[in-house]
Parts: structure tokens; sequence; C-alpha cells
């Protein structure tokens, strides 16, 4: 069934919130490129001034196409928000820190069965939310997708890209390993730097999730990450990267009978040179122990201010590959998704993509907190190859040894 048949009555199919600021100016400016020539949208925010100044913006990016509405709501203002949600089929946010500032907002859409995606990457915030607003968008009909920028897009559907090569119906295991040459952005540094400051807080949301969550019969699915080591197969370095990706790539393989009875995913950063793997686990664990003490995290918040992002020539430099290996029946298959700069151009792009997949395609029917692979699967997939992001696949299934 798709969004439309759910929510026929709607104004609106899309809102943006957040279009302000530095990521959700891009997917702003992605949007009025892309959005179909009928699409109803708005922007949402807290200043109707700064609103203008976007759409006047965008007037000039392209003049042929209609410009969004403008609406005015606040975080802070919980009957600001359910009026939104209300009139929208869709409602795609780029507000963070969202342990912060996203609640209101989830438990607007989740109410009112209007469809949600964010960029967060934020665990303890993910799993705050399904312990809070799961169950009543389960009921509203509402589809609540959290990570739909660089975390966790690729990883989630490049696992589901890489388990559709390998033989169904037997155990799999697959690996992620990620690289980039691209500047970390404002909102990650700061949306990290919470979450490191409030371990023990992480791991108790997490926990409880664990508590209520059902489990699939007869199925399993589990994230396993080794020590530092090389991987022969990629010859690079593998660091173990404790990035909310896992747990999402988990939960689709929790969601999808498809990825088989016992699926095993491990992430990881690839690096090329021992001196820089040595650097880089000496620089992350000095990072969280930085985190935990006010002063220090606030001057390293300070390197990069919330909506501050590098010029359009350092985008255009950036890059990033996810490499996945994969092995189920006796069988191996190397894939790999890449594309250009990822905290901020395919950032925006992953999100806007996301928000009109919901909003425009004949989606499986699903609701409540669920992952991109489990709520649009295929048809995003399909949407962000046509988009220019690569899903290739390097290197065929090896038939099983003789």
């Amino acid at each position: 069934m798709s969004t439309s048949d759910r929510t026929p009555h709607r104004p609106l199919d899309l809102v943006l919130f957040g279009a302000t600021g530095f990521a959700g100016g891009l997917t702003a400016d992605y949007l009025v490129a892309h959005l179909p020539t009928d699409a109803r949208w708005a922007l949402a925010g807290r200043s109707l001034a700064k609103l203008e100044a976007v759409k006047e913006r965008l007037a000039h990016l392209n003049p042929a196409a209609t410009g969004p509405e403008l609406l005015v709501a606040d975080t802070c203002e919980p009957d600001s928000l359910r009026a939104v949600a209300g009139s929208a089929r869709v409602v795609a946010t780029t507000v963070g820190p969202y342990l912060e500032h996203g609640e209101p907002l989830v438990a607007a859409c989740a109410a009112a069965g209007t469809d949600y995606v964010d960029l967060t990457g934020e665990p303890e915030f993910i799993d705050r939310m399904y312990l809070a607003h799961h169950a009543t968008a389960v009921e509203s009909g509402a589809r609540l997708v959290h990570a739909c920028g660089f975390d966790s897009i690729p990883h989630d559907l490049g696992a589901f890209f890489t388990v559709q090569q390998l033989p169904h119906g037997v155990p799999l295991t697959i690996r992620g390993v990620v690289r980039s040459n691209a500047m970390i952005s404002g909102g990650t540094l700061h949306s990290g730097l919470g979450q490191m400051a409030r371990l023990r807080q992480m791991r108790q949301a997490g926990a409880e999730r664990t508590q209520t969550e059902p489990r699939p019969d007869g199925r399993r699915a589990r994230v396993r990450a080794r020590r530092p080591h090389r991987d022969a197969a990629l010859d690079l370095w593998l660091l173990p990267l404790p990035t909310v990706d896992p747990q999402i790539v988990q939960r689709s393989a929790v969601a999808r009978p498809d990825y088989g009875p016992d699926f095993t995913y491990s992430h990881y950063a690839g690096i090329r040179k021992t001196v820089t793997l040595a650097g880089a686990g000496a620089a992350a664990a000095g990072l969280v122990a930085a985190a935990q003490v006010p002063p220090l995290r606030r001057l390293l918040a300070a390197r990069i201010p919330r909506g501050d992002g590098p010029s359009q020539e350092r985008r255009a430099r950036s890059w990033f590959t996810v490499d996945f290996i994969g092995d189920g029946g006796g069988r191996q298959v190397h894939t790999q998704v890449r594309g250009g700069d990822p905290g901020y151009g395919e950032t925006a792009k992953m999100l806007a993509q996301a928000a009109m997949s919901l909003a425009f395609d004949d989606n499986p029917h699903t609701s409540g907190q669920v992952t991109t692979a489990t709520a649009m699967g295929e048809n995003l997939l399909t949407r962000l190859i046509d988009a220019g992001i690569s899903f290739t696949v390097v290197d065929p299934v090896t038939p099983p040894a003789t």
C-alpha cells in the first residue's frame, strides 16, 4: 500500500525542517531540483524571515519549479509541530543534535500517522524513540525512519544489495568496510561528542530496547566485530567502527526473512597503512576521553560550529566507498557502494530521496520505527542508483570449492 493510499487528504506531500541550516539547505536545493512538478511541499522552521530567504534562493535555482509553502513551527511548541505533522504525508528533518531537539517532532508524526525521516546517527536517540513512540506509530500507521543520510543508508542498503547477490535460505556473513576523504560535518561532530559523553545512558537505552523488542521466530541476526586486523580480500587494515550503522543493518536483517536464518554483520573503517591504523586508534580513544570532560568537549565542538560546512570546491573533491564481503552457502561476493561527498551533498541526496520514496513510491506496508531497507528497500535502492550513487558487484559470487 502506498503512502498516498494511507493519507489521501493531506494538503502537503512533504515538509522539510531545517532548511535554514547547512545540511537542510542542501536538502532543500536538491528537492527543488528533483521533486515531481505537481508535488506539494513546504519548509518549516522558527524564523519566517530566514525561511523566506531560503525560498528566494530556491526560486533562483529553479525558476520553473513550484515554490514551497512556509510554515512557522518550533520544537519548543508542540502545538505547532502537531499542526505541521497533521498537514503532511512525510516530514523530513535535519535539526540536530536529535537527542536535544528531535523527540517532539517524532512524537507529533507518530501520533498523526505521518511518515518521518531524519539524519540522526545517535544510537541513544533512536532507541529512546523506539521505546517511546514505536507502538503509537504502529497503531497510527506512521513509518519512523531514522538514519537516512550517510548514517546509515550506504551501509543498510549496501548490505541489502549484497544479500541479493548471495544464495537464499542459508546462513550469511557480511562485513562492511568504509573509506572516505571527506571532512566531518558540524552536525555529526556535535552529535558524536554528545553520544560519547553519554555512554552509560546510551548502553542503558539499548538494553531497555533489547528487553522489549520482539525477536524473529526461528531466525537470528547478530553484530560481531573482530579486533583490528588485516583483510586479505580487500588488502586493508580493518578498524572496528562503533557507529550506529551495524545496529541499523541488524534491524533490517531481523525484519526481513530474505537475510536468511542466521545473519552476521561486522562493520569497519578500512585503512591502507599500519601507521595510519595506529594513529586512528589513538585519536579515537583520545576523542572519547575528551568527550567526558565538558570544557574539552566544548573546545572540540567549537572547531566546526553547527550549521557550518566546507566549500563547494572541497565537497566536490570528497568521496566515499563502502565495500562489502559477503559469504554464504560456500560462496563469496564482493560488492561496493560509491558516492561523492558523504557528509553534505550525498547525505542531502539520500535524505531527499528517502522522503520522496515514502511520499510517492508503492512501498511495502510497514509501520512503526523501521529501517530504510525495511520501509523502502528496492524502491530506494533504484532511486539512489538513478541519482548517481553506485551499487555494484565488484567480484561476482564465487562457486563453492570442489
